[in-house]
């Protein structure tokens, strides 16, 4: 668990050093940006549902993250014009609020809090909830926000069909019944492993924090949900689920509680919308979410 915090904070510190020493050219964020969603993340989602042991018992953890985001949408769209957001930092708060770092933060603190019985539980919520609900649902809205108008739904479903993570996952269901060669694997990982240290390192050369003051509220907003609201929430419906683990009731709300997904900035950035408010979510939730999820997982009984 500590290499991750340490991972995640020196590629932050990296991202702010790298910007502040003007060596880097100001087209870095978006090449940066499109690197990660049209190979990085592609070859991670490839590789790991070609590789997931799917368990019916398991299809509840599964459900979470599509009720996460679902709930972001409503909550955030009837709160945040009140605050006086914009349709585009509102958006950005429901890609960010909606989503969670389930794989990078959460897989890790998974095994740290909950011990290896949990993963296959945090690998369930990450791969057929998160990375699902980031190719589709989380792809339309941003789409749709973009579009400052009417668009239609075969343009929206167009969207979501060209995206590469989606192409990926579709293609290793497709392949799971056949093997990987070995030489494709390593390839696969390689370029999966890049996601993490790269994605947070963007976050950090677009973060600046002297525009903290007038954002506090919309973050307040954003991260209540995403790190108190929800999980509580979660936690409340799983307990209506008869029959369910005590250790799948704390996995799924472990992953719930992570801190916003690095990939829903890069998303909410790549669509123009609000990608100040985006980081800051990523750059202020994920220290945060280092203190608020293990509280959480505390009162799962």
């Amino acid at each position: 668990m500590g290499q991750v915090i340490g991972l995640l904070g020196v590629c932050l510190v990296l991202g702010v050093l790298a910007r502040a020493s003007g060596r880097f050219p100001g087209g870095t964020a978006p090449a940066f940006n499109a690197f990660i969603l049209n190979v990085s993340l592609p070859a991670l989602v490839l590789r790991a549902m070609h590789r997931l042991e799917f368990a019916p018992g398991l299809m509840v953890a599964a459900v979470a993250p599509w009720l996460l985001f679902g709930g972001a949408v409503l909550f955030l769209r009837l709160l945040g014009p009140r605050l006086g957001l914009s349709r585009d930092s509102v958006t950005a708060l429901i890609l960010t609020a909606g989503l969670g770092n389930t794989a990078f933060v959460g897989l890790p603190m998974a095994t740290a809090l909950l011990g290896p019985a949990s993963v296959p539980v945090a690998v369930v919520v990450d791969q057929l909830g998160s990375f699902m609900v980031l190719a589709t649902l989380a792809t339309l809205t941003a789409a749709r926000a973009h579009a400052q108008g009417a668009v239609s739904a075969r343009a929206l479903v167009r969207k979501v069909l060209v995206f590469p993570p989606f192409q990926a996952l579709v293609v290793a269901l497709v392949l799971r019944p056949f093997a990987f060669p070995d030489w494709l694997e390593a390839v696969l990982q390689r370029l999966g492993d890049l996601l993490t240290p790269l994605a947070l390192f963007i976050v950090g050369f677009q973060l600046r924090l002297q525009g903290l003051r007038p954002r506090v509220p919309a973050l307040v907003l954003g991260l209540s949900y995403k790190l108190v609201l929800a999980p509580l929430a979660v936690l409340g419906l799983l307990t209506f689920v008869p029959g369910l683990a005590l250790g799948v009731r704390q996995a799924t709300v472990l992953q719930i509680a992570m801190a916003p997904m690095v990939t829903a900035a890069i998303l909410a950035a790549e669509h123009e919308l609000d990608p100040e408010l985006a980081v800051l979510m990523v750059g202020v939730g994920i220290p945060l979410s280092f203190l608020s999820a293990p509280l959480l997982v505390s009162l799962v009984h």
